[in-house]
């Protein structure tokens, strides 16, 4: 496989953390994915976009488990 980006064919995969968004709040979900080692670019199987979409509605409904991992502050001018 080359990558659709750089044309490279250094691709893994690895273990990488996807961010879903609910409402102000930040969810990290980690997922592994192939990702090209040269620019970065992440591809996704089925099965993991499912996986992600399945989980984004599970945090809506309020079925995952979460903890805190730090704070987002905001610099007001």
């Amino acid at each position: 496989m080359k990558c659709v980006i750089c044309k490279s064919s250094d691709i893994e995969k690895r273990q990488v953390e996807e961010e879903i968004r609910s409402g102000q709040d930040i969810v990290i979900v980690p997922v592994e994915v192939l990702v090209c080692l040269n620019c970065g670019e992440r591809y996704y199987d089925r099965r993991t976009m499912r996986f992600l979409e399945e989980t984004k509605t599970r945090i809506a409904n309020r079925q995952v488990k979460l903890s805190p991992v730090g704070k987002v502050l905001r610099a007001t001018a």
